[in-house]
């Protein structure tokens, strides 16, 4: 079973952002906790909204961090520093440029692609050893046109694919928390092959 006790979506805060693409980690714990009848409430403590979900030898922390993106590690470092999560310990989830849309990977370590709201985290953590649940949002194709995308509303086909693929990376996160990353893995894979055939 994988010791998962901390999941984190990043986000903007701020109605102007709820349906930009840069929100699709917002958009994934927001469910997740729905599946378990939770709603994330403010916690000024902890900079975000939280949750908490506890079935059977599952005790989770749901975590959207509500300052900007650039910021997102002062709650994450806040909440798992007052809980004793260890990096290793938490999964976060959020947007990932150079994936497309209908596509999510899980990852663990590494460097943060660029994205503003991993490399805050690594650096308030101290280390880049914790797990993440990469959204694809694709890419516009152009360096320069990457703000406009990112904190754009995507098509409605895209936005599909990506409503799609959060459900199925909740499913994903349920076998990952019930079995391992490899299990999780496979799961998200499987539901990719499957939508391409």
């Amino acid at each position: 079973m994988s010791t998962i006790r901390l999941l984190v979506g990043l986000g903007n805060p701020g109605p102007e952002y709820s349906q930009t693409r840069h929100n699709a980690g917002f958009w994934l714990v927001e469910q997740y906790a729905r599946m378990y009848g939770q709603t994330l409430q403010p916690e000024t403590k902890f900079f975000g909204n939280t949750a908490r979900i506890q079935k059977g030898a599952m005790d989770l922390r749901v975590l959207q961090p509500m300052q900007f993106m650039n910021r997102s590690g002062n709650a994450v470092a806040t909440l798992a520093n007052f809980y004793k999560i260890q990096p290793d310990e938490i999964l976060v989830a959020y947007d990932e440029l150079d994936l497309p849309p209908g596509v999510a990977k899980f990852k663990t370590g590494g460097g943060s692609g660029g994205h503003n709201g991993i490399k805050d985290i690594a650096a308030r953590l101290g280390t880049p050893d914790f797990h993440r649940l990469r959204i694809g949002i694709g890419h516009p194709g152009d360096k320069s046109k990457v703000t406009g995308w990112v904190l754009g509303k995507a098509p409605q086909t895209d936005q599909v694919l990506m409503d799609d693929t959060i459900t199925e990376a909740c499913r994903s996160i349920d076998i990952l928390l019930q079995q391992d990353m490899r299990a999780a893995q496979q799961h998200l894979h499987s539901f990719k092959a499957q939508r391409e055939n």
